[in-house]
């Protein structure tokens, strides 16, 4: 049991040294811990390189420059004081651009005269900056952004059907849209059209139909006025002749 419960805290120290113990992988760390073998909580120096490398950072003109300064240990670590924003120029002089607690710099509307080189230097309240950071700023050239308005004409021809849809402004999808109900509504005049020429022939044929019906059975059940009466017609017309 002994055995197992030494073997669980050595595993804790080895993964606290790896870790959580000293996790700044450059600059300087005030990092508070407790001492077992007095119980009495300590600051412990993580002193390693303060130079913490330099930063690429590309920015369009007329946009926002932001270089951001924090590392993910600041918030761990005691004794810090203020981020520090230089300009740096030539023949190693530089100007102070910002100096507080935040610790991103902003400027905005950036112009190629902003292109260069920034440092960033967080201080601590005994042993010089805990952390220094490089900023090489380019400056690239204006957005371009292109706003496109096209003349669209769509033809769509169909059986006794032309269909003409113009626009100066508005997008594709707008103009399909609109031709797709365009297409529909003339779809449907043709499909009225026809249903009406088709009752329109029924009625037609009913018509005639009827007017056969009755005939048949004028010829059916009286035939021999039928004939009088043809022959009365008949006569009728010779004795009108000259």
């Amino acid at each position: 049991m002994l055995t197992r419960e030494k073997e669980s805290f050595q595993s804790y120290v080895v993964r606290f040294q790896r870790e959580d113990f000293c996790p700044n992988k450059c600059g300087t760390m005030l990092q508070l811990l407790l001492w077992c073998h007095i119980c009495r909580k300590h600051l412990y120096l993580c002193r390693k390189s303060t130079d913490c490398g330099v930063r690429q950072i590309n920015v369009h003109e007329k946009e926002d420059l932001v270089l951001d300064c924090e590392l993910n240990w600041h918030k761990l670590s005691e004794g810090l004081t203020n981020y520090s924003f230089y300009r740096v120029w030539g023949s190693n002089s530089e100007t102070l651009v910002y100096k507080g607690k935040r610790p991103t710099l902003t400027k905005p509307l950036v112009g190629p005269e902003d292109a260069g080189t920034y440092r960033c230097e967080l201080g601590t309240e005994r042993h010089g900056p805990s952390t220094i950071i490089h900023f090489e700023v380019t400056v690239l050239p204006q957005r371009i952004i292109v706003e496109t308005t096209s003349k669209s004409s769509t033809f769509v021809t169909q059986t006794s059907m032309f269909v003409t849809r113009s626009s100066t402004s508005g997008t594709l999808a707008e103009i399909w849209h609109d031709l797709s109900l365009t297409v529909g509504r003339a779809e449907y005049l043709k499909l009225e059209n026809r249903l009406r020429g088709r009752l329109i022939g029924l009625l037609i044929w009913g018509f005639v139909v009827l007017i056969i019906g009755i005939l048949t059975v004028v010829l059916c059940f009286r035939p021999g006025k039928v004939i009088d009466s043809m022959n009365t017609w008949f006569s009728a017309d010779r004795a009108g002749l000259p």
